[in-house]
């Protein structure tokens, strides 16, 4: 499966049986078909996310930021660890990438998609 039917897959917010979207905002849903597709290309082990999600809730619950409110952000924080962790990526690489899509979020035009 590729990564763009991978998101495609999961970035529909599917609701649960109450009524409420899984996913409040699409960047959540990209975020955990990242970490699917990841898995599905042999990146990391379902035991090496769990622990890396595991300890990034831990730690955000001793920072008194475990309410549930911010889930996917400790999600993706977690993945970030972990892809670090792993050597798939550096610290600096996603700084200057996550610098790069803030300045194209504010270059963009209200209502057009945001590209680099």
């Amino acid at each position: 499966m590729s990564p763009s039917e991978t998101r495609a897959r999961f970035a529909a917010l599917v609701p649960t049986p109450d009524g409420e979207p899984v996913f409040a905002e699409p960047w959540q849903a990209t975020a955990f078909a990242l970490v699917v597709e990841l898995h599905a290309r042999g990146a990391f082990t379902w035991q090496e996310w769990a622990g890396a999600l595991s300890r990034e809730l831990k730690d955000a619950a001793e920072r008194g930021e475990g309410d549930g409110e911010h889930y996917y952000d400790h999600w993706l924080a977690a993945l970030e660890r972990l892809l670090c962790e792993k050597g798939l990526s550096e610290w600096s690489q996603l700084a200057a990438r996550k610098h790069d899509w803030a300045d194209a979020y504010r270059r963009t035009p209200h209502g057009k998609p945001v590209t680099l």
